[in-house]
């Protein structure tokens, strides 16, 4: 389906019913590494992926930022007259829920932050993704899938499952040129969300996978600590930075146990 927010067509599903949970993706890919957590909760929630602007069949619409970002979000809830809604988000997907926190905070019911980080950019991101950039705008998608895909699984799922590895790569290598520096620059330009960590009183689950070597460990427990009491952390083993594709019935246990508590608070 298509909800028409501001200039810009924004792709997304609507299935299941009761609690709405929004899915935001990680980069470069979209709605669909969402798949196996819609089929596993759609019996107990209404299940909301998105593909953000420029990202899978969202419009390319520029400029691009992390606030626009949220609030195409909130134009597909505005769309779907959903007042509040879990929100779901994977790394630069994370980076989404701080943001819609920043500008439209009471339209989140809770978060799920899973592989994902707080702080902005350090000098070598900015540099190692405006190299994406150029290599994006001279090469294509390919190019981007081939330099992307070994840091984003982990080393258990490059060795056991070249089903997601495959599946990860096309996802990449289909993604338009254009939407692929638009998240970059977006994502450069990010502020630092400690700040805005410790405000978020909503209840928030913080997963990671043990093997993510782009936002490992280290980084999730630093999420909870800025968030505080209201944030619990899970670790799940033998997965990388795609935590919900490499593991999902790990990811999707925690996740429907958090839901499931989220009914009685």
């Amino acid at each position: 389906m298509i909800a028409l927010v501001g200039d810009a067509g924004i792709a997304y599903d609507d299935v299941g019913s009761g609690l709405p949970v929004v899915f935001v993706h990680a980069f470069p890919l979209n709605r669909t590494m969402w798949e196996p957590q819609v089929g596993a909760l759609v019996a107990e929630c209404r299940c909301i992926p998105i593909d953000m602007r420029g990202l899978g069949d969202s419009a390319a619409a520029p400029p691009y930022s992390m606030d626009r970002y949220a609030d195409d979000v909130v134009g597909v809830l505005d769309v779907l007259q959903i007042e509040r809604a879990v929100v779901c988000g994977l790394s630069m997907g994370g980076y989404v829920a701080f943001a819609l926190w920043r500008r439209h905070r009471d339209r989140v019911r809770a978060f799920i932050l899973a592989d994902t980080r707080i702080g902005a950019d350090t000098i070598d991101n900015v540099e190692r993704r405006r190299e994406l950039i150029e290599m994006a705008e001279s090469q294509g998608s390919t190019a981007v899938a081939n330099a992307q895909i070994a840091g984003l699984m982990g080393k258990t799922s490059r060795a056991r499952r070249p089903d997601i590895y495959d599946a990860v790569h096309r996802m990449i290598a289909q993604a338009p040129t254009d939407g692929i520096v638009g998240a970059l620059e977006a994502m450069i330009d990010r502020p630092d969300s400690t700040e805005t960590c410790a405000t978020i009183d909503v209840p928030t689950l913080v997963v990671v996978g043990d093997e993510d070597v782009i936002t490992p460990p280290k980084e999730a427990r630093r999420t909870c600590d800025a968030i505080g009491a209201g944030a619990r952390l899970e670790v799940l083993t033998q997965a990388g930075h795609l935590s919900s594709m490499e593991r999902p019935a790990a990811f999707n246990t925690v996740v429907s146990e958090f839901l499931a508590s989220l009914l009685y608070n």
